[in-house]
């Protein structure tokens, strides 16, 4: 990567791409973070004109779609579009997990099936487990308990930093990693019933997992103001788990970053002395 290039990091204000950045920066990578506000320039997935901007002397990029969405694959395709045309010449995407099992218009799934018909462009997807940092917002307990429903069954929840990591790494030797389909997990998979225990026993608190009827459930996420159409993908993930189809664990993390994977318990600590300090405010 030459010195008047540089590598685009969409997101790069929230959890999976502020962590990117810093990592690239961190081996001297020229970065370009772009958000639509607090970033180096603004993007905003409504407004093409921003995308220009952007994408000027950008070789590599990390990609996020639009969130809170389900209906992004035009907007992506006319940004990847752009971006073949302005020389970039790589793209590493985060998708979600299952997302095979899905119809093909389905976005996510769109995003890859264009990736992978792009000749100018090569590409890698990642598609990570829910993240632990989950349970610091829509799976963070309220009165001591996680309501969530997803039954009986586990997922291999994984640390955003691990998911940061492997990305970091790809974006580092895309050659290596081209046309790669890497499923990101934590090591072990967890029911949220265990991860609550686990929660107990970092924050000294009693913790536990409310198995809520699913259409309440979906009920309070739309009154929470999160659009219908995203509820659908989070109802259909958490149907994904209950039904005992949930992440499994792979070693995909250790083996592109050369790092031991993080586990819940480190995650659980590392949450118990934030909320301490969050409540010490």
């Amino acid at each position: 990567m030459t010195s008047s290039t540089h590598t685009l990091v969409l997101g790069a204000t929230g959890k999976t791409g502020s962590r990117v950045a810093d990592k690239l920066q961190a081996h001297s990578v020229p970065v370009r973070r772009a958000a639509p506000s607090g970033a180096d320039v603004a993007f905003d997935w409504d407004e093409p004109r921003t995308y220009d901007a952007a994408l000027e002397s950008i070789d590599r990029i990390y990609l996020l779609g639009p969130l809170l969405t389900a209906d992004f694959a035009t907007q992506v395709s006319s940004f990847l579009d752009r971006a073949e045309a302005a020389g970039a010449t790589h793209v590493t995407y985060l998708s979600i997990k299952d997302i095979t099992a899905a119809p093909a218009t389905t976005a996510q799934r769109a995003v890859e099936l264009d990736l992978e018909s792009r000749s100018g462009l090569t590409h890698t997807i990642l598609r990570p487990a829910w993240f632990m940092q989950n349970f610091d917002n829509f799976l963070k307990p309220v009165d001591g308990q996680i309501a969530v429903p997803t039954g009986d069954g586990a997922e291999a929840f994984v640390h955003v930093d691990d998911i940061a990591a492997t990305a970091t790494a790809i974006l580092l030797d895309p050659v290596s990693h081209n046309g790669a389909y890497y499923e990101l997990t934590g090591p072990e998979a967890l029911t949220v019933a265990h991860a609550a225990a686990i929660l107990s026993d970092a924050t000294a608190a009693a913790i536990s997992h409310f198995d809520i009827d699913p259409t309440a459930w979906v009920a309070g996420l739309t009154a929470a103001g999160i659009p219908s159409d995203y509820v659908e993908v989070m109802r259909a993930l958490a149907e994904t788990i209950a039904g005992g189809r949930g992440a499994q664990p792979t070693d995909v993390v250790a083996q592109v970053t050369g790092a031991p994977t993080r586990s819940f318990a480190d995650f659980a600590r590392a949450t118990a002395t934030a909320w301490a300090l969050a409540e010490a405010r």
